[in-house]
């Protein structure tokens, strides 16, 4: 299973380029699966559904099912948050894991930058970040850094990116990869 990662500041556009990048990569054949990571606290469970109420009588882990999708939640209650290693083998095996967020994990990854939210460009001084996605067409920054700089609008040439960076190969379900 390869892992590739997007980061960026808020704003930026990582969540929408994950939305454009699924379709052409499923598209090639390829099962991708998403990893998302918030500092926020989150709840996907509503107050006085019976999987919330379970949570919080105290049940450590709590599985929703249906005919559609089925979900585990997890209380990490005081336990630290789980390492991205942890977290990527309770995943099913897929071709490919996008990983939105995780900024300071060493797993290769893109940076989605605009200028326009007037924060640093990460790929200065994170090696991991091996390519830029950004709505600027130069970054003077980047020279002599090594990093490929690519058309945010371009989701083919990013997923083209992503392919042969990760040396994801054609039939990769089928054990070619």
């Amino acid at each position: 299973m390869k892992i590739f990662g997007l980061v960026g500041w808020s704003g930026s556009g990582k969540t929408t380029l994950v939305a454009r990048l699924l379709p052409e990569l499923i598209g090639r054949g390829y099962t991708v699966s998403t990893m998302k990571h918030t500092h926020h606290n989150f709840d996907i469970d509503k107050k006085g559904k019976d999987s919330y109420e379970h949570r919080m009588a105290g049940a450590t882990e709590v599985l929703i099912t249906g005919a559609s999708r089925w979900a585990l939640l997890h209380e990490n209650r005081c336990a630290p948050e789980p390492s991205i290693d942890d977290l990527l083998a309770r995943m099913d095996n897929v071709d490919l894991v996008l990983i939105e967020g995780f900024k300071s994990h060493g797993h290769q990854k893109m940076e989605v930058f605009r200028p326009d939210v007037g924060k640093a460009l990460l790929a200065v001084d994170d090696a991991s970040i091996v390519a830029v996605a950004s709505d600027a067409t130069e970054l003077p920054q980047l020279a002599g850094k090594g990093q490929a700089l690519i058309d945010l609008d371009d989701v083919k040439a990013i997923a083209d990116f992503i392919v042969g960076h990760t040396g994801l190969k054609a039939g990769a379900r089928d054990g070619a990869a």
